[in-house]
Order: structure tokens, then C-alpha cells, then sequence
């Protein structure tokens, strides 16, 4: 999908989620979107889009220096949006001490980590990978 503005990436944002949470929740751990591409990407706006869409209050920023960010959500499905960012993890170890069994392991966390490629050995195989790339026109394109 394209995005030529940051009005179509809250579009495509809530078009993911809608789909991600129409799905029973039949998962037994944390629904974990990982987030990747370049500097500047997109990766944060598209996470601030989402939090947005959930009705998230507190304005979401980028985790790069705290790692991990926790927004209570009011819905029924989550009770939490973890934003973490795992640009500056030397390894997976590092994720591990600042808690990360405890927050996947939870069925009511939604998680989404960006440079889930630093951490890859420990990202869940069920989880949604979205990768996000600039264009020659200075648009965004999105894969999911």
C-alpha cells in the first residue's frame, strides 16, 4: 500500500488494525507487530497512528532512548500498546532483561516493536511484520 501523506498512513493504520483485531482472539500470548525499514520510514508515525485508532490519549513517541513504552488501551480486546524500539539492542539478551517474556506472554498486550530484525531470534513466528520503505517521489509504500 501507498501512503503519499501522513493522512493515508492513519488511513492504512486503521485499515491493518481493523483486520488484525477483527480476528477472534484466540492467541495465548501478546499480538506482536514488528515494524521495519530505513530512518525516518514511517515506522513511529504508523505506531502513533495506531495508538490513535485505539484511543490512546498520551502522545506517543518514539521509544529510542527508553526502549519501552506501555499506553493503557480501553478496549475489550488489549489492556495494553507496548511501542518498543530495538534500534540501539546490541541482541536479543538485552530485550530479555528489560522484560520481554512477560510482555509477550500476556494475551492482553499488543505489541509493536520497530528494527524487529535486531531482535529476530526472539520476535514470536506468529508475528505481523510490517516493512516500510521511502520511494523515489518521497511517498511510503508498505508491506505487510
Amino acid at each position: 500500500m501507498l501512503s503519499k501523506n501522513p493522512k493515508e498512513t492513519r488511513a492504512i493504520a486503521e485499515i491493518f488494525l481493523k483486520k488484525i483485531l477483527q480476528n477472534k482472539k484466540t492467541h495465548s500470548k501478546a499480538l506482536v507487530v514488528g515494524l521495519s525499514g530505513d530512518l525516518g520510514a514511517g515506522k513511529t508515525n504508523f505506531t502513533q497512528a495506531v495508538a490513535k485508532y485505539l484511543g490512546i490519549k498520551n502522545k506517543v513517541r518514539s521509544p529510542t532512548f527508553v526502549i519501552i513504552k506501555k499506553y493503557p488501551i480501553k478496549s475489550k480486546k488489549y489492556d495494553f500498546l507496548f511501542h518498543i524500539d530495538a534500534y540501539r539492542l546490541k541482541n536479543e539478551k538485552e530485550l530479555l532483561y528489560l522484560g520481554w517474556e512477560e510482555i509477550i506472554g500476556n494475551n492482553q498486550h499488543l505489541v509493536f516493536i520497530e528494527w524487529p530484525e535486531n531482535v529476530a531470534k526472539i520476535i514470536p513466528p506468529e508475528a505481523k511484520l510490517i516493512h516500510i520503505s521511502h520511494t523515489k517521489t518521497g511517498h511510503r509504500n508498505f508491506k505487510f
